[in-house]
């Protein structure tokens, strides 16, 4: 009896404070989708978190989606050598860059990159006292900090998506042309072979919902941190986890949905 007790009180507690955790996250996003038009009535502060989540993160997104479209085609020319026509490789490239590569991959870095910020800096504010003394002032920071920022992440993090499917498909192409002599109109007809409008959306769409992952629980984690600076550290780590996890889950939930 004890040693069972020993067991089913730690799992209590952790079902407990999971439903918890996860009832007061869902309140969280019912209060900012209540201030939703604060991106609109606070329009300078969302231009400047579009500003912060997207310009500045080009560097990063553009180097990345140059390696991922470049090792992709490495690996399906390699593949594909001396079977199947190098024409495909543009196709397999494309298509796997537009539905699955770019969107998710510009997601998981940004979720290191932007999420560990956004939730530091809000988490910060939080054990600073700084977010109480936005409601002492009657400032709500709803309206101030969180929306603000989930607003831009939903905006920019697609805006980079597409960036990253064009640099995805240039490094893709260049590859090819160096190191199994695909030329330029051999590579992009096969792009164009199997595009589809619906290919390009369904990425857009994912971007978004990353997009709004990343900012939610930035937003979340770093709102309700206490405990100092051992607490704005354990909610930047629960961000960028709980980001990557519902990133990679929401894509394959959204292909088996949308790609059918």
């Amino acid at each position: 009896m004890p040693s069972e007790s020993v067991v089913v009180e730690p799992l209590g507690k952790f079902v407990r404070r999971g439903f918890s955790g996860a009832i007061r996250y869902f309140a969280f996003i019912l209060e900012s989708l209540h201030n939703v038009f604060a991106a609109i009535q606070c329009f300078h502060l969302t231009v400047e978190q579009m500003f912060r989540i997207g310009i500045t993160s080009i560097p990063l997104v553009a180097t990345t989606s140059i390696f991922t479209g470049s090792i992709m085609s490495w690996q399906l020319a390699y593949q594909f050598a001396d079977m199947i026509p190098l024409t495909y490789v543009g196709m397999a490239v494309g298509k796997s860059v537009m539905t699955e590569l770019a969107p998710i991959l510009t997601a998981m870095v940004l979720a290191g990159r932007i999420g560990a910020s956004m939730c530091s800096e809000l988490g910060t504010m939080a054990v600073t006292e700084q977010l109480d003394a936005y409601n002492v002032l009657g400032m709500n920071p709803y309206k101030f900090l969180i929306v603000p920022r989930m607003s831009a992440a939903v905006i920019m993090i697609p805006v980079l998506t597409i960036l990253s499917i064009f640099v995805g498909l240039l490094g893709g192409f260049f590859v090819a042309w160096v190191y199994k002599d695909v030329s330029f109109h051999t590579f992009f007809s096969g792009v164009r072979l199997s595009y589809h409008d619906w290919d390009f959306a369904v990425g857009l769409i994912k971007a978004a919902l990353f997009g709004f992952f990343i900012s939610s629980y930035a937003c979340y984690f770093g709102y309700y941190t206490k405990n100092g600076a051992e607490g704005v550290g354990k909610s930047t780590k629960a961000t960028v986890v709980f980001s990557m996890t519902s990133i990679l889950i929401g894509g394959f939930t959204l292909s088996k949905i949308l790609l059918i």
